[in-house]
């Protein structure tokens, strides 16, 4: 099984839109909410130069910065979660 987590908060259209495209492929995956995760906050900002860029995905290791569905689509193919 894979291992995915979306740091984001839930104020953020981003975040939601990502989590219901993930949602809608029936990936699944753990949601951490970076407004009440310090910690989590400071690794997002850790990976984005400093800012918290919201949705923050780890996608088996791989991180990715506020992804379209598609590039999220494609780093999904090519991880073998999805076909």
């Amino acid at each position: 099984m894979a291992n995915i987590t979306v740091y984001g908060a839930d104020w953020c259209g981003m975040t939601t839109t990502t989590r219901a495209h993930l949602d809608k492929l029936g990936v699944a995956y753990r949601y951490v909410n970076i407004d009440n995760d310090r910690a989590a906050a400071a690794w997002v900002a850790s990976h984005n130069k400093g800012k918290e860029k919201k949705p923050t995905l780890d996608v088996d290791g791989e991180v990715l910065s506020t992804p379209s569905n598609r590039q999220l689509d494609k780093v999904l193919a090519e991880k073998g979660i999805i076909a």
